[in-house]
């Protein structure tokens, strides 16, 4: 903002196909645009869709707010900095020891995920501190220069320190951290008491080890970024999405890239709760599918769910306490999303046992599915969607995609349809329902492993794929309606203008409830408190438009694991600990239907967080050249599978439907999406612009 001036407020988010932008103009206009990755450098892409849009306008670049899988994919790719770990004398070896869990119990060739930090960069050092942060050992300092020699010879770019109990006293790692960081300039250091100061030594060497793992990527991308804007002329700031939903300014992201792992999806998610209260919406579950993954999360009474823990990095990423063990554990404040393989550019291939399978291995944005013609011979999703008749054969983006039926034929004909005995389009719909199936697999990992049952919540369906794979998911989950807001495949981009700057903070507290120390507890908070407003302060926002929540990690007493509740206030007295222990027990009988029968509670953390109200204008309408203007696009043949074979289907618009219902078949088809609505459904379009499907049960 240049004094009263406002300038373009730019959401943009990298997928791994396409990258999404949606502008936000000074009179309050909405635009989109899709352009495609670029994963060589992914702040190409950015700075293209940023001079399409501007194209010599007299106007600048107010603000943009970014979320990047970079993070996540140097993760899942293993091409995150050389890290190194200095750990307390004993526990070199707690990477590979983790926890007892594996997600396939019955796979005799399933093997942990390689350490991060490999075995040889482990480093032991004399020291130790007991549960209460007291001194047992003292620094030992005498060891640090040959570890010193041995990163610089072995070329580290990051060091985690993790020493055991430091969540209690972090003096020692900043010992550590104060004499080595002048003899290794450049070198990233993470300490665990800064990361996570959280009891558990494995979750909190995981996620600082993470953290120092993908912090010199994130830098390196991030500045890289600052420099391409600057060259445009584009002198805005840059703030970046957090898994919890929150934003945070990019310098921030490149000390704590942590904390973004799982920025895209966290802001499809923030998009839906906006559009879902403002339908008149309070239990909604989210389908997010873009071109490599599907993601899927919950909100319930207007609230979104949020998790403690996550993994990374497995063949399911999600923070379901059901499937541990196949990823990189992140104990970070995290958006409950679970995110399977499942995008449309999952590879579908018939396996060694004539199964048909798709994905988790995905043809990206490059080349792409069979159907973009860019060398890539193996079909996907999206090249069975196109031989269906879901997707229009020519082009896709408003032309931006140029895709070939004739490729995709070929494709699935080739390596699924004749291998496995089918016909063309047969073969075509077991990759669209095998998809169907993974998704539906993420669902029930966010709702009813976690006690909620599916068919009491509305579906909102979003990303590119999302709406077209809608109405398979909702039937075999018993949902009955589904909600396809404007703009679908950007909704994510979208999700980042309704966000705002948020700060998060834990500490281990081990209080028994029954006889609770409210003085020491309330020193706690208020030093957590304002530990965050000093950050607000030095990030350059200002302290009045903060306002400040809290959390509480709860178990019964004598229980190893613990549940996130809210707590109503940040001043500590009995009303407000008897309301969380109820909060916990109404979520305990929820996940696992039953209470215990001794009531005695144990507080294990508490979390303050701080959220910020930066005064921006969120509101915005669609700019009406990206709505179409033709209605009716005629008919084309599509297949619904075995049972209903090929329909004569109307393809029209958005624009074409009003809030009166059609029947099925139906495919409306849009410049970032195509919202499939098959038999049995019927279609309308309500006063806020979105879609509405309701299964036609009779």
């Amino acid at each position: 903002m240049r004094g009263d001036e406002f300038g373009i407020r730019v959401g943009v988010d990298i997928g791994g196909t396409f990258t999404d932008f949606v502008f936000l103009t000074p009179d309050g206009r909405l635009q989109k645009r899709k352009v495609s990755s670029t994963p060589e450098d992914y702040a190409e892409a950015i700075v293209a869709g940023i001079l399409d849009v501007l194209d010599g306008k007299n106007t600048f670049i107010d603000e943009v707010v970014h979320a990047t899988t970079v993070a996540t994919n140097a993760i899942l790719e293993r091409r995150g900095a050389r890290t190194a770990m200095i750990t307390t004398a004993g526990f070199r070896d707690i990477l590979e020891l983790r926890r007892i869990r594996i997600p396939l119990s019955y796979d005799l060739e399933w093997e942990k995920p390689p350490p991060l930090a490999e075995r040889a960069l482990r480093f032991e050092v004399k020291e130790r501190l007991d549960n209460f942060g007291a001194v047992l050992t003292p620094l030992d300092l005498s060891g640090l220069d040959k570890i010193v020699e041995t990163c610089i010879s072995e070329k580290v770019a990051a060091i985690a320190v993790c020493f055991l109990h430091s969540y209690r006293n972090g003096d020692h790692e900043r010992q550590v951290r104060d004499f080595i960081a002048p003899k290794l300039p450049g070198v990233h250091i993470s300490l665990s008491s800064d990361i996570l100061p959280e009891l558990q030594e494995f979750e909190r060497a995981s996620t600082t080890v993470v953290n120092a793992y993908v912090a010199p990527l994130i830098a390196e991308y991030l500045a890289n970024l600052r420099r391409k804007l600057d060259h445009i002329k584009a002198l805005a700031p840059i703030l970046v999405m957090q898994s919890n939903g929150g934003l945070v300014p990019s310098q921030t992201a490149s000390e704590r890239p942590v904390s973004i792992i799982e920025s895209g999806p966290a802001a499809g998610v923030v998009a839906a709760l906006r559009a879902s209260l403002d339908a008149g919406q309070q239990n909604v579950i989210t389908l997010d599918m873009g071109g490599t993954t599907t993601k899927a999360s919950i909100i319930e009474n207007g609230e979104i769910l949020r998790a403690r823990d996550y993994e990374v990095g497995g063949p399911v990423s999600v923070s379901s306490r059901l499937v541990r063990g196949g990823g990189y554990l992140l104990r970070i404040p995290v958006i409950d999303i679970s995110e399977v393989g499942a995008g449309g550019g999952s590879i579908a291939s018939i396996d060694t046992g004539g199964a048909l399978r798709v994905g988790p291995r995905s043809a990206g944005a490059s080349p792409g599915p069979a159907c973009y013609g860019q060398g890539n011979n193996d079909p996907t999703v999206t090249d069975a969607n196109l031989v269906l008749g879901f997707l229009h054969d020519g082009s896709l983006a408003g032309g931006a995609l140029t895709v070939d039926k004739q490729l995709a034929e070929h494709a699935i004909n080739n390596l699924v349809a004749r291998p496995a005995d089918m016909s063309l389009l047969d073969g075509a719909h077991g990759v669209h329902t095998i998809a169907n199936s993974n998704m539906v697999r993420a669902i029930k990992t966010v709702s009813v492993e976690r006690g909620r049952d599916p068919a009491d919540f509305v579906m909102m369906a979003f990303g590119g794929a999302g709406p077209i794979h809608a109405a398979g998911v909702a039937e075999s989950l018993g949902i009955k309606s589904i909600l396809v807001p404007p703009a679908p495949g950007l909704f994510s981009a979208f999700g980042l203008l309704r966000s705002e700057v948020e700060h998060h903070t834990a500490r281990t507290v081990l209080t028994d409830l029954s006889k609770p120390e409210f003085e020491a507890l309330q020193s706690v908070i208020d030093d957590m408190r304002d530990s965050l407003r000093q950050r607000i302060l030095a990030e350059g926002f200002e302290d009045e438009r903060v306002s400040y929540s809290a959390l509480a990690d709860i178990r019964y007493l004598g229980q190893s694991s613990e549940l996130m509740v809210p707590l109503v206030a940040l001043e500590m007295n009995d009303d407000v600990i008897r309301l969380a222990e109820t909060a916990f027990e109404e979520e305990y009988e929820r996940l696992f239907g039953h209470r215990a029968d001794h009531r005695a509670f144990e507080l294990v953390n508490v979390h303050v967080i701080a959220a910020l109200d930066r005064g921006v204008d969120h509101a915005g309408q669609w700019d009406e050249d990206s709505m179409s203007e033709v209605t009716d696009r005629g008919m084309r043949s599509v297949y619904f599978g075995p049972k209903m074979g090929l329909l004569d289907t109307k393809i029209l618009t958005r624009t074409a439907l009003s809030s009166e219902p059609f029947s099925g078949p139906i495919i409306i088809e849009e410049y970032d999406s195509t919202v499939v609505v098959p038999p049995g459904w019927k279609v309308r379009r309500d006063e806020r612009n979105n879609i509405v499907m309701e299964y036609n049960s009779s």
